[in-house]
């Protein structure tokens, strides 16, 4: 091994995200999640090198039961709030975006949840001012994705339909 060869790699821990939860500490993670029509939205502070990511299944809350993870509209504001509470900052977050396959044939002309997962996190990132720096949405393929919390690094794999 060289000298000068970035050895961080060696020293992240690995966390896999489940659906309904979020992560964000301090440290340097690889956290891996995989996406059909949900979508995650990775957060990064880069002056701080500190960042985040959610994956969430549904759009909104119903205001029924526990707000929990699972909605897009909590999910991204507890990530946000998560972040801030380790020091970084909204005005500098960068956001990238992630899922919302139509993995699911749906008929008629209702609007699918993987589309609605999109719009709450564009909606949501553009009222906090919160630039969308990437994204990778939409589609009919699932997405595998690999998110470096302290480089903001993404790793994509699409992952195609198995057949039955």
């Amino acid at each position: 091994m060289s000298c000068n060869q970035d050895t961080s790699s060696v020293t992240k821990q690995e966390h896999y995200l489940y659906p309904g939860e979020l992560f964000a500490r301090n440290g340097a993670y690889i956290v891996t999640t995989i996406l059909g029509s949900c979508v995650s939205v990775c957060l990064y502070d880069p002056v701080l090198r500190i960042g985040g990511i959610n994956h969430y299944m549904l759009a909104l809350w119903n205001g029924e039961g526990l707000p929990s993870p699972r909605y897009g509209n909590i999910a991204i504001e507890k990530l946000v709030e998560r972040l801030v509470n380790l020091g970084a900052s909204i005005d500098r977050m960068k956001a990238k975006v992630f899922g919302g396959a139509a993995v699911l044939q749906s008929s008629g002309g209702l609007m699918g949840v993987g589309e609605r997962n999109i719009i709450v996190a564009e909606d949501m990132l553009a009222d906090l001012k919160i630039p969308i720096v990437s994204k990778d949405v939409g589609g009919v393929l699932g997405r595998k994705i690999i998110f470096h919390t302290d480089t903001a690094e993404i790793f994509l794999k699409r992952i195609k339909p198995s057949n039955k």
